[in-house]
C-alpha cells in the first residue's frame, strides 16, 4: 500500500516534467585546462572521465551533487545521499569503522573484511579507498560528489563494477578565509567544524581543518539503562597547494588523520527455532525489525579507529599534453569489541584487532591528439597489506572475562594484495555531430592470504605474530583481465544528446578470510564480471531551465561472488565466499531532472525502476534429512537459491526536492524540502524456508530455497528531509543559521540485518526522526 501511494505521489508531482531525477547545478572550481570558451553558469562541470567536461556532454549516467545540497540536509556523511541519485543506496555497517554498504543498480558488497574488495568504488581526490572500511566519508569539506552508475573499470579500476562515488574536496583558495560552524541536535548530538585558508593569492595556499562529531546514540539499552549507539569522531589535517609563477606545474599535498570511537551496537532479531533463543529471556526473542530495533539488551562494547592518510597530486602542462601523478597512502588501526548476539545472555562476544595499509600510484597523460580526438592514457599500481586477530567468547556465560583471556583458539588472518594496470580512454568525433568513445584496461591482481588458529593457548594482544598460530590454510593466486568499453553519442543540437554504450566490469578473485578448514582457506574464489549495455538521452529545454537525463540498462552479471555458510570448522559452520555460476541479470530504467521554475525556485527529482534475478544459483550445503548421493560430497546436497532476491536491489526508488531562495533586507532565506522513496529490499542472501526435492527412496536430491529470510528485508522507506537557512551579514562577516529535520516521517527499519546458519540473527536500525540547528560563519 505504501509503495502504491508513493508511486502515485511521484507521478502527480512530476506530471508536467515526464521524468524525474536529481542533479544540482555546480560551478567548476576551475575551468578545464586550456579552455577559452565561456562556461554557462548553469552548466555542471564533472571529471567523471578524468577530464573536465560538462555534465550534458558526458555520455555516461552520472549525477552531480554539490555542497549546497549536503548543507541543506545537514548531512553528517555520504550515507545521507541514500536515494538521492537514481539506484543509489548507502547504508552504514557498524561491524567496521566508517564502513559502508554501497549499492548502485543492484550491485553491492555487504561485508567489512579487508581481503575482499567493494563493488562500488569510493574515490577521494583521485585516491581509491581499497576496502569498505573508510568509505563512509564525512560530508563537510566537499566541493562536489559525482555518482557514476554502471561499470567504470576503464578509468577507475577493477573493483568498480557497480559504479563510482567520486568525491572532490575543496582546494586551498590561496586567500585568507575561514568557515566555521556548530551544530546541535537530538540525542545530544553535536559537531564543531572549521576550515581555514591562507596564501599569497596566486602562488601558494594552505588549508587547515578540524571536524568533531559526537552523539549519545538513538538506541535504549534496557539492561544497562543507558543510551546506546554513541559515537565520537575527530578529523583534522592540512593541504598545501603550490603553483609557481609563470609555470605550467602545480602540486597539492594533503595530510590528515581520522580518530573515531563508537558503540557497535546490534539489535537482537533472533526467533524461536534458532539456537540462541533457547538461552535468552523470552522478551528478547521474536522481536520485530521496525520499532523493536531501538530497544537493545547487549553488553557494553566499543570500537577505536585511527586512520591517517596522505595524498600528493601533481600536474604539468607539457605543450598540448597534460601529465598527472596521484600518489596515495592510507593506514588504519582498529580495535573493536562487539556483542553479536545482542542479548543479555553471554553467547557470542568478540574482540577484533586489525591493521591495514595501502599504497597507490597513478600516472596519466591526457590531451588532444588532433582536432576532434582526445585521450587519457596511464598506468596504475596498488598494494595493500592487512592482519586481523579475533578472539571469541562463544557460549562463555562469562561476561566479565575478556575474550583475550577466554579464547585459546584465537583466529589470525594476514592478507596481501598487489595490483597493476594500464589503461586508455579515447573520444573521436569521426563525423559531424557523432562521437565514438572507446577504451580499455588491462588489470593484474595477486592475492595472498594466511589463515590460522591458536593451538589451545592464550595469545597476548600486545605481542601477536604468525608463528604463534597453527596454519589452517594459505593461498596465493593471480588474476588477469582486460576490460573494454565502447560507446557512441549523437548531438543533433546543443540541447540534445543521445548515446549508447557497452562496457565490461571486473572484480578480482581472492580468498575467504572466515574459512575454517584447510580446503576452504586455500581455495580461491574466482573473479566476477559484469557486461553492461546502456542507452540514454540528455535533454534540455526552455533555455536550459529544464534538464532531463534518461538511461536504460541491462547488466549481465557472471560468476557472481556471494557469501555462503557451509559446514566445517571449530563451531560447525563457516562463512566462505563462492561464485554463482549462472550469475544474474539486472535490468532498469532511470531518469533525473532539474527544473528552474522561476528566479530562486528550483525543483529536482529522480526515479529508478529495476528488475533483477539470479540464474542457476545452485551451491552445496548441509541438510538434516536423508541425502542422496550427488556431486557435493558426503552429507551435502545442492541448494537452489535461484528464486531469491538479489540483496540491496530495490525495485523502485525515487526522489523529489524543492529549493526556494527568498531575498530579504538582511540577506536571504533558503528553504529546502526533499522526499526519498525506497521500496523494500533484502540485505542478506539467506533462507526463509526450504523445500526438499527427493528421489523414489525419499532421499533429498535438491533443496529449493524459498526466498530470503523476511527479517533481512526492509520496509518501504519514505524519507522526508527539510531545512531553512537564514543568511545574513554581521559586521562584515557572512553568517547563517539553519534549522533542519531528517527522516521527518520517522520511518523505522534496518540498515543491515544478518542471520547466521540457524544460530542467531541481528540487525542495525535506521536513524529515526531527528532535528537540530546549525550556526555558522564564512569570512
Amino acid at each position: 500500500m505504501r509503495f502504491a501511494y508513493g508511486h502515485r505521489v511521484l507521478v502527480a508531482a512530476l506530471s508536467t516534467s515526464a521524468l524525474a531525477g536529481f542533479s544540482t547545478p555546480v560551478l567548476a572550481q576551475e575551468a578545464a585546462a586550456g579552455a577559452t570558451a565561456e562556461v554557462d553558469p548553469n552548466e555542471i562541470i564533472v571529471s567523471a572521465r578524468r577530464r573536465d567536461e560538462t555534465l550534458s556532454t558526458t555520455p555516461v549516467a552520472i549525477t552531480a551533487i554539490n555542497t549546497a545540497m549536503l548543507e541543506a540536509k545537514a548531512a553528517v556523511n555520504i550515507g545521507d545521499l541514500q536515494g538521492a541519485a537514481p539506484g543509489l543506496l548507502i547504508t552504514q555497517q557498524n561491524s567496521g569503522a566508517q564502513a559502508a554498504n554501497i549499492s548502485i543498480r543492484g550491485l553491492t558488497y555487504a561485508d567489512i573484511e579487508k581481503s575482499q574488495t567493494p563493488t562500488v568504488g569510493v574515490v577521494v581526490d583521485g585516491i581509491t579507498i581499497g576496502t569498505s572500511t573508510g568509505q563512509l566519508q564525512d560530508a563537510f569539506d566537499i566541493a562536489q560528489i559525482e555518482v557514476l552508475r554502471g561499470p567504470q573499470g576503464t578509468l577507475f579500476g577493477a573493483n568498480t563494477i557497480g559504479g563510482v562515488v567520486n568525491i572532490q574536496r575543496t582546494k586551498p583558495t590561496m586567500e585568507p578565509g575561514l568557515k566555521a560552524e556548530f551544530t546541535y541536535g537530538k540525542w545530544n548530538t553535536w559537531s564543531a567544524k572549521a576550515i581555514a585558508n591562507y596564501g599569497d593569492g596566486s602562488t601558494w595556499g594552505v588549508k587547515l581543518w578540524y571536524f568533531h562529531n559526537q552523539t549519545d546514540g538513538f538506541y535504549d539499552n534496557v539492561i544497562r539503562n543507558v543510551s546506546a549507539g554513541w559515537s565520537k569522531g575527530d578529523s583534522y589535517g592540512g593541504s598545501l597547494l603550490f603553483r609557481p609563477a609563470g609555470s605550467d606545474f602545480d602540486a597539492q599535498l594533503t595530510v590528515e588523520n581520522v580518530v573515531q570511537s563508537f558503540d557497535p551496537v546490534v539489535s537482537n532479531i533472533a526467533k524461536t527455532g534458532e539456537v540462541f533463543c533457547g538461552f535468552e529471556p523470552a522478551r528478547e526473542c521474536n522481536r520485530n525489525t521496525t520499532t523493536d530495533l531501538y530497544t537493545t539488551f547487549g553488553q557494553a562494547a566499543d570500537s577505536h579507529y585511527h586512520a591517517p592518510d596522505a595524498t600528493l597530486t601533481m600536474n604539468y602542462q607539457l605543450g598540448t599534453v597534460k601529465l598527472s601523478s596521484i600518489s596515495g597512502w592510507r593506514h588504519s588501526r582498529e580495535e573493536q569489541t562487539q556483542d553479536f548476539d545482542g542479548s543479555s545472555t553471554d553467547l557470542y562476544y568478540v574482540d577484533r584487532r586489525q591493521h591495514y595499509t595501502q599504497w597507490s600510484q597513478e600516472l596519466r597523460a591526457s590531451g588532444n591528439l588532433f582536432q576532434g580526438f582526445d585521450y587519457v592514457v596511464g598506468g596504475y599500481y596498488f598494494k595493500s597489506t592487512y592482519d586481523l586477530t579475533q578472539w571469541s567468547r562463544v557460549f562463555g556465560f562469562a561476561p566479565t572475562v575478556p575474550p583475550t583471556l577466554f579464547d585459546k583458539a584465537a583466529q589470525h588472518v594476514e592478507g596481501k594484495t598487489e595490483s597493476y594496470a594500464v589503461f586508455g580512454d579515447f573520444n573521436w568525433a569521426f563525423a559531424d555531430k557523432f562521437r565514438l568513445s572507446f577504451g580499455g584496461r588491462y588489470s593484474h591482481d595477486n592475492k595472498q592470504l594466511y589463515n590460522g588458529f591458536a593451538p589451545n593457548v592464550l595469545i597476548d594482544p600486545a605481542n601477536v605474530s604468525r608463528s604463534q598460530f597453527a596454519a589452517v590454510g594459505t593461498g596465493n593466486a593471480s588474476f588477469n583481465k582486460f576490460t573494454p568499453k565502447v560507446g557512441i553519442d549523437y548531438r543533433p543540437n546543443s540541447d540534445v544528446m543521445l548515446y549508447a554504450s557497452w562496457s565490461r566490469g571486473y572484480r578480482s578473485g581472492g580468498f575467504s578470510p572466515r574459512a575454517a578448514t584447510a580446503a576452504t582457506a586455500s581455495t580461491p574464489f574466482q573473479p566476477e564480471t559484469v557486461d553492461a549495455y546502456e542507452i540514454g538521452a540528455k535533454l534540455a529545454a526552455f533555455d536550459r531551465k529544464l534538464e532531463i537525463n534518461i538511461a536504460g540498462y541491462i547488466s549481465d552479471y557472471k560468476n557472481m561472488q556471494q557469501n555462503l555458510t557451509v559446514p566445517g570448522g571449530p563451531t560447525g559452520n563457516q562463512t566462505i565466499t563462492g561464485n554463482v555460476p549462472g550469475g544474474a541479470i539486472i535490468k532498469g530504467i532511470e531518469g533525473d531532472f532539474t527544473l528552474r521554475v522561476a528566479e530562486g525556485l528550483r525543483i529536482s527529482g529522480s526515479v529508478a525502476v529495476m528488475d533483477s534475478h539470479f540464474r542457476n544459483f545452485v551451491t552445496c550445503g548441509a541438510y538434516a534429512g536423508a541425502v542422496a548421493a550427488n556431486s557435493c560430497g558426503a552429507g551435502l546436497v545442492p541448494f537452489d537459491y535461484s528464486g531469491n532476491n538479489l540483496i540491496y536491489a530495490p525495485k523502485f526508488t525515487s526522489s523529489l526536492n524543492g529549493e526556494y531562495t527568498l531575498p530579504t533586507s538582511f540577506g536571504k532565506i533558503v528553504t529546502s524540502v526533499g522526499w526519498r522513496h525506497i521500496s523494500p529490499y533484502d540485505e542478506q542472501l539467506s533462507a526463509e524456508s526450504l523445500t526438499a526435492v527427493t528421489n523414489g527412496a525419499g532421499a533429498a536430491t535438491l533443496i529449493k530455497v524459498n526466498g530470503n529470510d523476511a527479517r533481512v528485508r526492509t520496509v518501504t522507506q519514505d524519507l522526508v528531509d527539510a531545512s531553512m537557512t537564514f543568511n545574513f551579514s554581521l559586521q562584515g562577516v557572512d553568517a547563517y543559521f539553519r534549522v533542519f529535520g531528517r527522516n521527518l516521517a520517522d520511518t523505522r527499519t534496518t540498515t543491515h540485518a544478518f542471520t547466521v546458519a540457524g544460530l542467531w540473527s541481528f540487525g542495525m536500525g535506521l536513524e529515526p526522526r531527528t532535528f537540530g540547528g546549525t550556526l555558522g560563519i564564512k569570512m
